[in-house]
């Protein structure tokens, strides 16, 4: 949900600030987009049930779901591939054509967004789903399986323009206080279990 957060777990987690608790009728992924728009402030929504799988499941059979695929890229020198796309640094990923693996799809639309060539391609490091509404106005949920990658060298980046992306930088994975407090959540938990 963008900025709010929509936590399923089987004890209550800690280190969640302000969480607030939602009752089972209240999962209703496009009612708590809403209601996290209504501020600026993001929110950590939590619901507690002994089988989360089971739950998650039913959201996902509620909706439609876009997959998209991208890459927490490091070059020859260690540096990460971060991306300033619609005022918030991300990471560059993008949807998976029909034709596609999740794996080529990560690929290529690091490749096509940043304009380089990737040398390396390794595990799958996390699924992230995020909710957002298409241009005719549906409601969907975005599964993004995220990759390690690797790049020999400094490759020179250079960012799609036509995808809104106005910066490609090469950032040093221990000075990204930038980065962390313009991301998004998702993004900030792929760097934190990543990094």
């Amino acid at each position: 949900m963008n900025q709010s957060v929509l936590i399923l777990a089987d004890f209550v987690p800690t280190g969640v600030k302000n969480p607030q608790t939602i009752d089972v009728q209240d999962i209703e992924l496009e009612k708590l987009f809403k209601l996290s728009e209504q501020n600026d402030i993001p929110r950590s929504f939590i619901y507690i049930h002994k089988d989360c799988e089971s739950v998650f499941q039913k959201l996902k059979e509620k909706h439609k779901i876009i997959k998209a695929a991208g890459g927490l890229v490091k070059n020859g020198e260690g540096d990460y591939l971060f991306i300033f796309r619609l005022g918030k640094w991300d990471l560059p990923k993008g949807k998976v054509e029909s034709h596609e693996k999740m794996r080529e799809a990560a690929v290529r639309e690091v490749e096509e967004e940043c304009g380089l060539k990737i040398d390396y391609l390794g595990k799958k490091i996390q699924t992230s789903y995020h909710t957002y509404y298409l241009r005719n106005g549906e409601f969907v949920l975005k599964q993004t399986n995220w990759y390690e990658m690797g790049v020999n060298k400094v490759p020179k980046l250079v960012p799609q323009l036509e995808e809104d992306i106005t910066q490609a930088e090469w950032l040093d994975g221990r000075n990204l206080k930038q980065v962390r407090q313009n991301t998004y959540p998702i993004i900030a938990h792929i760097l934190e279990d990543n990094l």
